[in-house]
């Protein structure tokens, strides 16, 4: 009962010992007890710290216990003075916090705030996956996705699943052939997320509860910082652009198909119209997520259902068969 309060058993007991044997001492306690001598010892400080022992007048060098109408009494007091200001102390600080972000808010600017470095993007990550009530859509090109970026956004993701928040992800093709990517994809996947791959994606992008967006500052190195978005013209603009990539893209666990009509992947058809389009191989690979050894294989492989010599002769026999 008495560890209710605070006490550990040995404490307990000891008190409770005392209070049934006034004048025992330290050998008779720890006989009655069970306990060593260095326990009830402990106790005994314990019990001091507390103020429900005090120096015996009638036994000197013992302590006596204090009745619990007053040493229990006394404890409950300054329990309950200890609370009420711990209670004060959290009400300062949650106005405290309330006035931070308050001013936060007024800060940023109407077309949204500049947040430079991954730090800043991910702590902003982990406020908005906080705070989602129904929704999360990214869209994460190319395949160099660093495993640290993943543990950090896997954290993030788990308190939302766990939530029933709805998590939507958009990755390139070409992520299914990288292990640690496919890992954490498959973690989303097993906890409820959904993943979908198609061979060219828009720029990275995440959306929130279609309220608010994070966009690279520069889309050559998304490492710079975002821009963090607010205004629904520019927030509409951006789902709209996420629903139409989803729409046309595979569900990872799905089987990549080929088109019946042409026998090409996506990847394939896809390479053929960025290289049709005038892109070189490097260009065009950094658009599917490849490399440009990748590309060299895809458009061999091309070549030879063609039976062309060239990619020149390559590109006019798709032509003529409606495959560009």
């Amino acid at each position: 009962m008495l560890e209710s309060l605070g006490l550990s058993g040995a404490a307990a007991a000891v008190y409770q010992a005392m209070l049934d044997r006034p004048g025992a001492g330290v050998a008779a306690l720890a006989t009655t007890l069970g306990l060593t001598a260095g326990q009830v010892h402990a106790g005994l400080e314990e019990l001091a710290a507390l103020l429900l022992v005090r120096a015996s007048s009638q036994h000197p060098g013992q302590m006596r216990a204090v009745s619990p109408e007053v040493g229990l009494a006394d404890m409950l007091a300054r329990q309950e003075a200890e609370l009420a200001a711990r209670q004060a102390q959290l009400a300062a600080s949650r106005v405290a916090v309330n006035q931070l972000v308050a001013d936060r808010a007024e800060s940023r600017t109407a077309h949204g705030e500049r947040l430079l470095g991954m730090d800043a993007i991910q702590a902003r990550l982990e406020e908005l996956a906080r705070g989602a009530r129904a929704e999360c859509l990214g869209v994460h090109p190319g395949t160099r996705h660093r495993p640290e970026d993943l543990a950090a956004a896997q954290s993030a993701n788990a308190g939302a699943l766990a939530r029933g928040i709805v998590i939507r992800s958009l990755y390139q093709e070409a992520v299914r052939n990288v292990p640690h990517t496919v890992a954490h994809a498959s973690w989303v996947l097993d906890h409820g997320g959904e993943i979908r791959t198609a061979p060219v994606i828009p720029q990275r992008l995440v959306i929130v509860d279609r309220a608010q967006a994070l966009v690279p500052i520069d889309p050559a190195d998304t490492r710079k910082g975002a821009l963090h978005v607010t205004e629904p013209g520019l927030v509409g603009a951006l789902c709209e652009l996420f629903d139409q990539a989803w729409a046309t893209a595979v569900p990872l666990g799905a089987t990549r198909t080929q088109d019946a009509a042409t026998g090409l992947s996506g990847t394939e058809r896809e390479l053929l119209r960025l290289l049709g389009s005038g892109l070189t191989d490097d260009t065009a690979g950094q658009r599917l997520g490849v490399s440009s050894r990748t590309v060299n294989r895809l458009m061999a492989s091309i070549m030879e259902r063609l039976d062309a010599s060239s990619r020149f002769e390559a590109g006019i026999k798709a032509a003529h068969k409606g495959w560009l």
